[in-house]
């Protein structure tokens, strides 16, 4: 299907290939892009252009091909006059125009045509706040941590990096549910269990069943899976030595000892990545129940091509390698990737994740008494608390790269700070500066002091558009499509046992987008006097703005964090 150039959103990746290939001498049309055509893009051309970002920088470039790569290509670092009129003629769907170029000590300089691009892009702003395209397919994400092991894990015994594996699996969920993916969730829990509670204050939607439920049958169907598997170990010489570590709990069926070859699962159906050491298990009670929920799981995710992922920590990564096999030597073919975290650390004390929320909640309000005094005190504040809690302790286990440790200080006399441009609060009081802003916008109009812009045309007006603006619209709202679409891209990808998804992004980008969204916002007075002059400039920014807003909003969506309108 052919797309209509004016009515494709522009994209950075594609305009970096298309810069790319007018380099090269390649045919000029972009390839034509019909569903997620960007995940396939090669490498190559993306290594021959690099997007600026900084406020520095794109004073007088958006896009740079540096010097190395001229040198390269041509002969003395000479670009072609031919391949010059090809770049400023650059044309293609979802392609940045270019207003100009030229060749300087850094290589060749391409800047952007600022004002066609800000005016098509607030005309149809939806198309930058959502996926570029809705996936197919079913993904089950894993939980270890919480599966009972043989009880219940509970506010008390969840350690901090097993509260990171948790949030990193709820903000995945999200993720991927928006580019259209079937997510289920496991393990279930019980309804109204301490941990449910839990987690339900931080915002965790967590899948529930009554207490009364069991899974006894999916329990026998996986054991008697096992005991016909063609891995399972025919000789049973082994059986005193494992008994301690299978004691019959109370009411259990006897069951003689099953051990299960894990290395020939992964040696014949040449599954890459697995531990060499993982040899012969003897199969749990806790093991059957794990492999009885994921079943389960399998079974709720209604769509025939199904990827498991299993959100675990370091610790914990060989114990879930176990389970996969004994998965896949029970006869399961959904294909499993292992989603690893690195651990949490806190020096000079040892917190289990109710004592961090509850001192993060602790210091949110003294944080909050410090700047807004007597008022903080209501159901309102301790809502705004509570979303402001769950911020910090989001940002801080989330905003580092999955496989890295993250560092936490939790000292008692340490604080959250309302102002520092560090995470959550910082992100979240941005949001709300955006809200207020527009609540002003909106008292104005009704006492006739601002005039209505809503429904005026951005194409009829005639822009310039501030280095402030620029910044705000080429480095978050036109990126953004892409950077949702991500953890799909990658996982429909083939790999090996371990799976790298970028998690962190998000939560990097709100508080960078915050940074450059309060420096703008206090240098720049956006409902100035209402003079008949200034209305266009005015209007251009309250339409920006109100993009940011809802982008706002559906970043912090993936977080389940819900806007905080007045602070």
């Amino acid at each position: 299907v052919m797309e209509n150039i004016d009515e494709t959103p522009f994209r950075i990746t594609r305009t970096v290939q298309a810069l790319g290939s007018a380099l090269r001498g390649e045919p000029e049309n972009v390839p034509d892009a019909g569903q997620g055509s960007s995940d396939r893009i090669s490498s190559e051309p993306e290594k021959l252009w690099f997007k600026e970002s900084s406020a520095k920088n794109l004073q007088n470039r958006d896009f740079l091909s540096p010097t190395t790569v001229l040198n390269t290509l041509y002969a003395d670092g000479q670009v072609p006059p031919a391949v010059m009129g090809r770049v400023l003629s650059l044309k293609g769907c979802g392609v940045l125009p270019v207003a100009g170029g030229e060749v300087m000590g850094e290589g060749l300089r391409v800047r952007v045509d600022r004002i066609a691009a800000f005016q098509k892009v607030l005309s149809g702003v939806s198309a930058y706040l959502k996926p570029p395209s809705q996936r197919q397919g079913g993904v089950v994400l894993n939980c270890p941590a919480l599966h009972p092991k043989p009880n219940l894990p509970s506010p008390d015994t969840l350690t901090l990096g097993q509260l990171r594996t948790v949030l990193l699996t709820d903000h995945l969920g999200a993720l991927l549910r928006r580019q259209g993916f079937t997510v289920s969730c496991c393990p279930v829990l019980p309804e109204d269990s301490n941990i449910i509670v839990f987690l339900r204050m931080l915002g965790v939607d967590w899948p529930s069943v009554p207490v009364s439920w069991t899974n006894d049958e999916r329990e026998e169907k996986m054991l008697e899976a096992l005991q016909n598997s063609p891995y399972k170990e025919r000789e049973e010489t082994d059986g005193g030595r494992r008994e301690s570590e299978g004691k019959k709990m109370e009411g259990e069926k006897e069951w003689g000892t099953l051990r299960v070859n894990l290395k020939r699962v992964f040696q014949e159906e040449q599954l890459p990545g697995y531990d060499p050491s993982l040899g012969t298990c003897t199969v749990q009670r806790d093991s059957v129940s794990h492999l009885a929920q994921l079943d389960r799981a399998t079974a709720d995710c209604t769509v025939s091509t199904a990827t498991a992922v299993h959100v675990t920590s370091c610790q914990d990564e060989f114990r879930q390698q176990q389970i996969a096999m004994l998965w896949r030597a029970s006869g399961a073919t959904v294909t499993q990737r292992h989603l690893v975290c690195g651990p949490v650390k806190t020096p000079g004390s040892h917190l289990s994740a109710a004592q961090y929320l509850q001192l993060r909640r602790v210091q949110m309000k003294e944080a909050s008494e410090m700047k807004y005094g007597e008022q903080v005190e209501g159901q309102t504040w301790d809502d705004i608390i509570k979303v402001m809690t769950s911020a910090t302790v989001r940002f801080e286990l989330l905003s580092t790269v999955h496989m890295s440790p993250v560092t936490l200080d939790v000292q008692r006399e340490g604080s959250v700070s309302t102002k520092g441009p560090r995470g959550g609060v910082f992100v979240m009081y941005n949001c709300a500066r955006l809200h207020t802003l527009f609540d002003s916008y909106e008292r104005g109009m009704e006492k006739g002091e601002t005039l209505d812009v809503t429904d005026w045309l951005i194409q009829t007006v005639s822009l310039s558009v501030s280095q402030g603006e620029w910044l705000l619209l080429f480095n978050y709202l036109i990126p953004f499509s892409e950077l949702l679409d991500q953890s799909g891209q990658v996982l429909e990808c083939d790999g090996g046992a371990r799976v790298n998804l970028k998690t962190e992004q998000i939560c990097k980008f709100l508080v960078s987008l915050s940074k450059d969204f309060s420096s703008y916002y206090n240098r720049v007075h956006v409902l100035g006097e209402p003079l008949p002059h200034l209305f266009n400039q005015m209007f251009c920014r309250l339409q920006l703005l109100r993009a940011l807003r809802e982008l706002y909003h559906r970043a912090l969506d993936t977080l389940h964090l819900p806007p905080i309108r007045q602070l």
